[in-house]
C-alpha cells in the first residue's frame, strides 16, 4: 500500500505539464480494435487505466508496442478472444468502451461486471439501451454479460440520460456500418470529441448536427490513423485549484482552451485570476476568494470530476459555498476527510454539501477512495499545517501520472512512500 507523506502550508511556484487525457486514451485504444490496420498513438498518459486497457487489448489478441513512455502503436489484425478478462474489468470502469468496438467488427463480446471508482450507482443499462437499438442482443445476470449482434443495424437513438460512456460507445458500435446513425442526447465532453476526431481520421463521417446531437455515416472498413491525444482537462482544472487554494502563482501548459472554459469562468468568479496565453495558463492569487455555489453539468459545464477539488477550495473562500452534483450520489465522501481536517461542511444529502469558509486545515490521515477525492485529499494536504498522510495512494496511479513527482517540482513537501 502506496503512501503520501504531505508537509502542507508552503507556496507553489514555476510550470508544470499536463498529460494527455486519460479518459480519451482508454476510448481510443478500445476504438483501435475496429481496424486491422496499425494506429500510432502520442501523448499517452502513463497512468494504471491506460496501462490496464493496454493489457487487456493485448489479451485479445492485439499487438501492442511501446516506442517511448507516451507513444503508442496497436494492431489488431489477429484479435480473435471476444471474452473480457475478470480480473482486469473488475479493476476498470472504462473496460466498457470494448463493448462497442467489439460489436462492430466480431458481432460478440462477454463483458464481466465492471469495476472502478466507487461514486454511486452507475449501472450499465443506458449502454443497452443504446446497443440494443443498434441490434445487439444481451443476455446476463449482473455478474456477466454476453453481447452479440450479427449485424449492427443503423438507428436514430435518444439517449434516456446523457452518458459520455454511451454516446462513446454507440460512435464505436455504428463506426462500421455505412448508414447513417443518429444519436441524439448525446454527450459531447472533451474525450467524446476525441473519440470523433479518431474515427473521422480513420474514415467514417461523425458530425454535431444540432445541440447534443451526433451522426455518425461508417464505412465496411477503418484505415490505422496517427493522433496525438489532448491534454487532460481534468489535470488542468486540478493544477489551477491547487495554485488557488495555496495561493500560488503556477504556469500550467499545455492546454486547449475550449476543455476548459467552464472549469476558468468559475475560478474568476471565485476571484482567481486565470490568463490564458495559446496553449498556456497562468493562474495567480488575486486577492481574498468568495464564496460561490456550483453545478456539475455535462458539458460544456462544470465537470463532475472536479467538484471535489472546489471542495478544497470552498475551505479557502469567505462564507458559505453550495456544491451540486446531481450526476452522482457517491461523489461526497471526501466531504467528511476535509472536516476531519478541520473544514467547516455539511453534507446535505447525497448530491449537496455545504461548505463555510475561510477555515484553517491541519494534517491527518486519510484514505484515498477514488482518483479525484484523493486528489483533492493531496491539495488538502498541501493547504493544511502540519503533516497530511494519503493512504491508498496507489489509487491515484489510475488517473494521475507522478502527481508527487510533479507538484514537488512546484515546491511542495511531498514524499511519497511505497
Amino acid at each position: 500500500m502506496a503512501k503520501l507523506v504531505i508537509r502542507g502550508g508552503r507556496s507553489l511556484h514555476g510550470k508544470i505539464g499536463v498529460q494527455g487525457m486519460k479518459n480519451a486514451a482508454t476510448k481510443l485504444i478500445a476504438a483501435s480494435l475496429l481496424t486491422r490496420e496499425e494506429c500510432l498513438l502520442r501523448n499517452v498518459p502513463l497512468v494504471r487505466d491506460v496501462v490496464r486497457m493496454v493489457e487487456l487489448v493485448g489479451s485479445l489478441g492485439a499487438t501492442v508496442r511501446w516506442d517511448d513512455p507516451h507513444t503508442l502503436r496497436i494492431r489488431c489484425q489477429d484479435v480473435s478472444q471476444t471474452s473480457l478478462d475478470r480480473g482486469a474489468v473488475k479493476s476498470m470502469r472504462s473496460s466498457i468502451a470494448l463493448l462497442g468496438p467489439m460489436l462492430a467488427r466480431f458481432h460478440d463480446i462477454t463483458l464481466p461486471e465492471p469495476g472502478g471508482d466507487n461514486i454511486g450507482k452507475r449501472p450499465l443499462d443506458t449502454n443497452f439501451f443504446a446497443l440494443r437499438a443498434l441490434g445487439a442482443t444481451i443476455q446476463g445476470t449482473g455478474d456477466s454479460y454476453h453481447l452479440a449482434a450479427p449485424r449492427i443495424k443503423a438507428a436514430t437513438i435518444i439517449l434516456p440520460e446523457f452518458s459520455v460512456g454511451t454516446t462513446e460507445n454507440a460512435l464505436m458500435a455504428a463506426a462500421l456500418t455505412p448508414e447513417r446513425t443518429v444519436i441524439k442526447l448525446a454527450a459531447v465532453e472533451p474525450s467524446v470529441q476525441e473519440l470523433m476526431k479518431f474515427l473521422r481520421a480513420m474514415g467514417a463521417v461523425v458530425e454535431e448536427i444540432a445541440t447534443h446531437t451526433l451522426a455518425i455515416t461508417g464505412a465496411r472498413e477503418l484505415r490505422g490513423v496517427e493522433h496525438t491525444i489532448a491534454p487532460d482537462n481534468l489535470e488542468v482544472g486540478t493544477f489551477a485549484v491547487a495554485a488557488a487554494a495555496t495561493e500560488s502563482t503556477l504556469e500550467i501548459a499545455p492546454i486547449e482552451p475550449l476543455h476548459i472554459e467552464s472549469t476558468l469562468e468559475k475560478l474568476r468568479a471565485i476571484g482567481v485570476s486565470c490568463i490564458v496565453r495559446a496553449d498556456t495558463l497562468f493562474v495567480k492569487p488575486e486577492g481574498a476568494l468568495r464564496a460561490f455555489r456550483v453545478q456539475t453539468m455535462p458539458f460544456p459545464g462544470f465537470p463532475t470530476d472536479l467538484q471535489a477539488p472546489l471542495g478544497v477550495l470552498a475551505t479557502q473562500c469567505h462564507g458559505t459555498s453550495l456544491i451540486h452534483d446531481p450526476l452522482f450520489e457517491g461523489r461526497m465522501g471526501y466531504v467528511s476527510e476535509l472536516v476531519k481536517m478541520g473544514a467547516d461542511a455539511v453534507i446535505c444529502d447525497p448530491h449537496r454539501v455545504l461548505v463555510t469558509g475561510r477555515t484553517p486545515l491541519t494534517g491527518r490521515e486519510v484514505p484515498s477512495l477514488d482518483i479525484r477525492s484523493g486528489a483533492t485529499l493531496v491539495l488538502a494536504g498541501l493547504v493544511a499545517h502540519g503533516t497530511t498522510v494519503i493512504n491508498d495512494a496507489e489509487v491515484l496511479d489510475r488517473g494521475y501520472e507522478d502527481l508527487a513527482g510533479r507538484l514537488k517540482g512546484l515546491g511542495a513537501d511531498i514524499t511519497r512512500v511505497d
